[in-house]
């Protein structure tokens, strides 16, 4: 496929990340510290985002697990969690990490344990558009032509 096709999908893939609410203005202002001397960034922040939050899931799980529950661990993770994400641009899963830390404060453990389960969905969502758009930018660039820029 040539390399104008490609990015006339970039440009429309990304437009649909940013209307449904995967992605948000962050994400802009990270792509805009992206240039020629380190032009990986934007992939290696986020594939960091993606070690660090299945960490989190799983260390949320555990805690959660537990017969006792320490829902000050645990909104602790979950602030964390929502940091990163809202470091990123990922809206959705920052959102729900919002939700969360409400179950947390309420000492809530069904309602921890339903937001871990949408925190893991819309955590698995956004690592799969993501994972899309960064193939989507190889292949541009496998095809000579530019990531298109998104501001």
């Amino acid at each position: 496929m040539e390399s104008s096709n490609l990015q006339r999908r970039y440009i429309d893939f990304t437009s649909t990340l940013f209307r449904e609410g995967f992605l948000d203005s962050q994400y802009t202002q990270l792509q805009q510290l992206q240039d020629e001397s380190n032009p990986d960034f934007v992939t290696e922040v986020v594939t960091l985002f993606f070690q660090d939050s299945e960490k989190l899931q799983d260390e949320l799980s555990r805690t959660l697990d537990q017969e006792v529950v320490d829902f000050k661990k645990v909104a602790a993770h979950v602030h964390q969690l929502k940091g990163s994400s809202a470091s990123i641009g990922a809206q959705r899963v920052k959102n729900v990490c919002m939700a969360f830390r409400i179950c947390c404060e309420e000492m809530n453990r069904e309602g921890c344990l339903r937001c871990l389960q949408q925190v893991r969905q819309e955590y698995f969502l956004v690592k799969s558009k993501l994972e899309t758009l960064f193939l989507l930018e190889q292949q541009i660039v496998a095809a000579g032509g530019s990531i298109p820029i998104m501001w």
